[in-house]
């Protein structure tokens, strides 16, 4: 069979996620099954976007492929390159707070985060009127809008970042391998086929443990309930700090994340499963970017975090995870941040709330008002991906 070796680890990645440490009810397991179904997608997209002399790219992350805690207000591309090779990657320039782009020296392991080596925004290239830019990849010198791949180069990842969901717009952007523009690829053959497919599936396998390893790395370290001064995000993405923690709480409980509104063009909160991914960030308000959150007249931003509803506006939506994961992203900064840019973080009554909310009764939102909200999410989101 063709397909056997992808098989093979289909089935093998449906007893790791069956053996997640944390599964503790038949929902854990449903969800867990849910996200093997976008991890095995990903990995046969990422399998057939194998190619270095023809390249594109690829939708690396989104809501069906979901992976690595995935920024409901980002969209991913990824395109995979030879580092003795020079590659043309052109575009036009959206209206969006963040374009970023990160050379890998290779793919995430369940032991080791690739080094970054070259992480740089759209502040380092040259722009034109219409948006237009033009900048190279290759073994060459370094200098204006070109960029010196090291010898262990293997991944260009690309990363646009929306703060307003509803009035920013996507940019565009190609990639090509300078020498073979009007070239062709030759034509496939079964050996390649059985190569994608074993790749595939160690793709699949490697990617499920790698990212139940990392809360381990990053999350689980920490005392629950509690989050970190902002700090560079790991993986070298240098214009990037956040701040990382996990929660446990009851029906009756609620955690208070209060953090300044920053002077980055982009700040966004959002909650995590276990499974290390976004939880439902279209039906529900479970991220909230600085441009959705509502700011209190200090300055400030308080989320609750929460399975009641608070009737807030800054309400994040836990969905029935009594147990996730919560980050804050900063991103294009300009300064370095700290500790008075950071989180505040306080567990309480959900009942106590209007007396622990400074700004509570300002802060109210209605049920009506509150449909309309995910309405508009829903309708934001849908255009995002079709632009």
């Amino acid at each position: 069979m063709l397909t056997r070796s992808f098989a093979e680890a289909v089935e093998a990645a449906e007893k790791i996620i069956e053996n997640a440490p944390f599964v503790r009810t038949e929902q854990d397991l449903i969800e867990g099954y849910d996200y093997l179904a976008g991890s095995i997608r990903a990995s046969l997209q990422m399998a057939w976007a194998y190619e270095r002399d023809f390249p594109f790219f690829a939708n690396s992350t989104n809501q069906g492929t979901k992976m690595g805690l995935d920024n409901p207000d980002t969209l991913y591309y990824h395109s995979y390159l030879r580092p003795d090779a020079e590659y043309v990657v052109t575009g036009k320039r959206g209206s969006t707070r963040d374009l970023n782009f990160q050379v890998l020296n290779g793919d995430y392991s369940p032991v080791d985060v690739p080094d970054s080596l070259t992480a740089f925004d759209d502040r380092e290239i040259e722009i034109g009127p219409d948006g237009s830019y033009e900048i190279r990849f290759g073994p060459g010198k370094a200098g204006r809008d070109y960029f010196t791949l090291g010898a262990d180069a293997a991944m260009l990842i690309v990363r646009e970042c929306y703060s307003d969901w509803a009035t920013e717009e996507r940019g565009t952007i190609r990639i090509q391998r300078a020498d073979m523009a009007g070239q062709a690829p030759p034509p496939l053959e079964r050996s390649t086929l059985e190569k994608r497919y074993n790749v595939a599936g160690k793709m699949l396998t490697s990617r499920l443990n790698t990212f139940l390893a990392f809360p381990k790395w990053f999350y689980l370290n920490l005392p629950v309930n509690t989050m970190t001064e902002p700090r560079q995000t790991p993986g070298g993405l240098s214009t990037q700090f956040s701040s990382a923690g996990h929660y446990e709480l009851t029906e009756d409980e609620a955690m208070i994340v209060t953090v300044p509104k920053s002077d980055a063009p982009y700040q966004g909160i959002q909650l995590g499963s276990l499974w290390y991914v976004s939880l439902d960030y279209i039906n529900h308000q479970t991220s909230l970017s600085a441009d959705q959150a509502r700011v209190d007249s200090d300055g400030k931003m308080r989320f609750v975090i929460s399975e009641r509803d608070p009737g807030v506006a800054n309400w994040l939506e836990r969905t029935g995870h009594d147990r996730g994961y919560v980050q804050i992203r900063w991103q294009r900064i300009s300064r370095e941040l700290g500790a008075q840019d950071g989180p505040e973080v306080e567990v309480v009554p959900v009942d106590e709330l209007p007396k622990r909310l400074p700004y509570h009764d300002q802060a109210r939102v209605t049920p009506a008002e509150w449909t309309a909200r995910i309405a508009a999410r829903q309708a934001a989101v849908a255009t995002r991906m079709l632009g």
